[in-house]
């Protein structure tokens, strides 16, 4: 039984880890280039509702809940703005993980984790909700079921 449970601590500390990784590269890819300040001005901007997702490629999580995103823009994208953040990745892997999910979203690349920083995130995948106008309603820090999503969701079009 001892071991079972220091099986877990490890698995645990692993997925932990490899979802906050702090290794970044230059980029001169497609992926618009944002940091904290244009990031937020980008909000402030913005006259509609949004869900925004900070992601990484490496990150097991974020590869699992990025269908449920692509789906919910697929049927909301009207409705609401969805915009994804590569977060301190490669431009490469970004660009590689949009078009493998077929996240046809804006999605932007912060190889520093500026944004990541902003919203008070200390690992990926990290979900919130934005008003328009760039108010964050609530932050999900972790993986974002569909059930939560829709909640989020119907909570912020309710405003």
């Amino acid at each position: 039984m001892r071991n079972l449970t220091i099986i877990g601590v490890i698995a645990f500390s692993l997925l932990v880890g490899a979802c906050t990784s702090t290794e970044a590269e230059p980029t001169d890819g497609a992926l618009p280039v944002t940091n904290a300040e244009d990031f937020e001005q980008l909000l402030a901007d913005s006259e509609s509702p949004m869900v925004v997702n900070l992601w990484a490629s490496w990150c097991i999580p974020c590869r699992s809940e990025a269908p449920l995103l692509t789906e919910a823009h697929r049927q909301l994208g009207d409705e609401i703005r969805f915009i994804g953040v590569a977060t301190q990745d490669t431009q490469v892997d970004a660009e590689a993980f949009v078009a493998e999910f077929s996240m046809t979203f804006e999605n932007y690349f912060d190889r520093s984790g500026e944004v990541k920083g902003w919203i008070g995130s200390l690992g990926l995948p990290t979900t919130f909700f934005v008003a328009p106008g760039g108010e964050v309603v609530s932050t999900v820090f972790g993986i974002i079921d569909e059930r939560a999503l829709a909640l989020e969701i119907d909570e912020l079009l309710s405003r």
